[in-house]
């Protein structure tokens, strides 16, 4: 029966064609028939090297209709940055505390923020969360004395995005239960992003490839001009 439904998604598919973004999305909010709310997934195919330095793309962007997900934010600040924090909804707020129960193994949160004068105290966190890809980096936004704002951010539809040793790029854009238009105006946000981030000196083709699919669902490629970029 599996075989049966695994091949009845795909019917209907031309796996040697490239959609516009708005008959990408269809097609594969149309085929997320799970159980549970899939997450709309994309995959982009980077003409890239991030073994490089200057190519190691690495970001954050804003997606304006959301991610769907629900973040638990910590944050290492003290005295009126913490009360920022706590006003701005963070979940968890610390300082040597919060970075006893991570040492200990005990990490509650999705993302992680520290205000500057925290960093002496999170830096001796990286074993524990460089591996797990919580560790706060200027770079990310989450290094920073606006913590109010960042947190606001990563509540609000913000995602992190780095590419893989291949160049690929992979991130969750939104849920099946989203508008069309809604998915749309996210994938073009996160390529526009991409696009933006660009490395100097790249020749030729720098999107090579981008898909779209749901997480039990098929892959559909996107026709890259289509996503104004």
């Amino acid at each position: 029966m599996a075989g049966k439904r695994i091949k009845s998604l795909y019917d209907g598919i031309d796996p040697a064609r490239a959609y516009d973004a708005a008959a990408a999305v269809k097609l594969v909010k149309t085929r997320a028939t799970a159980k549970f709310d899939e997450t709309i997934e994309l995959s982009m195919n980077l003409n890239i090297d991030p073994r490089k330095a200057d190519q190691n793309i690495r970001g954050t962007v804003l997606l304006p209709r959301g991610t769907g997900k629900s973040l638990r934010v910590a944050v290492f600040a003290k005295g009126d940055r913490a009360k920022e924090a706590e006003a701005a909804g963070a979940d968890i707020v610390g300082a040597e505390d919060l970075a006893e129960k991570v040492q200990a193994g005990t990490i509650e949160f999705d993302r992680c923020i520290a205000a500057p004068d925290m960093m002496a105290i999170v830096g001796r966190l990286g074993k524990v969360l460089g591996p797990r890809g919580l560790m706060p980096n200027p770079k990310l936004g989450t290094v920073t004395p606006n913590v109010g704002e960042a947190v606001k951010a990563a509540k609000g539809g913000q995602v992190e995005f780095r590419a893989e040793k291949a160049g690929i790029v992979h991130a969750g854009i939104g849920k099946a239960s989203f508008s069309e238009d809604a998915l749309v105006e996210n994938l073009k946000a996160f390529v526009g992003a991409i696009s933006r981030a660009k490395p100097t000196g790249i020749k030729g083709t720098y999107i090579k490839k981008v898909s779209l699919s749901s997480t039990m669902g098929p892959g559909v490629k996107l026709e890259v001009s289509s996503l104004g970029v």
